[in-house]
């Protein structure tokens, strides 16, 4: 599987990372399938959090076992240093490991919520307290409902190594600030900061019962799902796409990457063509 540097953190991994919500929510056994199978492709990192139902739990073994071989990413709601510290050091004894390669802000929705992460005893204070020890080796921050947070944080602090956001073709059908996604990868592109994708197969919302484990509606048929993650790979910046929250789409997302080509400009524009006329819709806003 095709590997890309991820920013300033050096560190060169696989462009699908495995994405631990997918294994939150189904028993060790079928958690154990889906590792194994994105091992069997190659995938070198691993984003999880706290709040992924059982994910760190699932993921105890592997880590120790196969510590050398992953990329770890975690991640915290904490905004506070003494609620990151608590956190980190939870997530440390869930996975059985004495480091993290990343620890990132989760899902920062707000510029108040950034205020208090980077403000006095915030929880920036954490993160670098523990990476001068080494016990995390990069910083990085997520957003889902606004983008427009993290182009802030960036601009208010230097110590941010990674973001993580949603890139995906229904949010060109309908463009506004908030799911731009192109300007904050301009962005990451002159600071050589780290991207990870998320949300590449999102097709919608969910209108009606869900059939997922995702919490909006997420493509699933082969074609569709290779014109969607390769527009997101496409997409210069995006260093990693994590593997969405059902693990029953693994397969596909990886038969896509197992094909990936480059699209060309006209072809991103025929993707997004298309994407209009199955009626895909952005996430954000609602």
């Amino acid at each position: 599987m095709e590997t890309r540097i991820f920013g300033k953190t050096g560190a060169r991994i696989t462009f699908i990372t495995m994405g631990g919500c997918g294994l939150g929510y189904v028993d060790q056994n079928e958690a154990d399938k889906a590792v194994k199978l994105a091992m069997d492709h190659g995938i070198n990192m691993i984003d999880v959090a706290p709040t992924y139902g059982n994910a760190e739990i699932r993921l105890n073994h592997w880590i120790e076992k196969y510590r050398d071989k992953f990329f770890v990413a975690e991640k915290t709601l904490k905004r506070n240093k003494k609620g990151a510290w608590r956190r980190l050091n939870q997530s440390l004894e869930r996975l059985g490991t004495s480091y993290f390669d990343l620890y990132q802000f989760h899902a920062v929705s707000s510029i108040e919520d950034l205020n208090k992460i980077l403000g006095e005893n915030g929880a920036m204070e954490a993160f670098l307290e523990a990476k001068e020890v080494g016990i995390i080796k990069n910083i990085g921050i997520t957003a889902h409902h606004d983008v427009r947070v993290l182009q802030k944080a960036l601009e208010l602090s230097d110590d941010i190594d990674t973001v993580l956001l949603p890139v995906y073709v229904a949010a060109l059908v309908r463009p506004s600030p908030v799911n731009d996604f192109k300007k904050i990868l301009e962005i990451t592109r002159e600071k050589n900061i780290g991207v990870t994708a998320i949300k590449a197969i999102s097709k919608s919302r969910w209108h009606g019962d869900a059939t997922y484990k995702t919490w909006y509606e997420p493509l699933d048929t082969q074609e569709l799902i290779d014109q969607a993650v390769w527009y997101t790979l496409s997409q210069e910046g995006v260093t990693t796409y994590s593997l969405p929250c059902d693990v029953r789409l693994w397969p596909l997302v990886l038969d896509a990457a197992t094909r990936y080509k480059k699209l060309s400009d006209e072809e991103q524009k025929q993707t997004i063509k298309k994407a209009r006329e199955n009626e895909f819709q952005p996430l954000f806003p609602e």
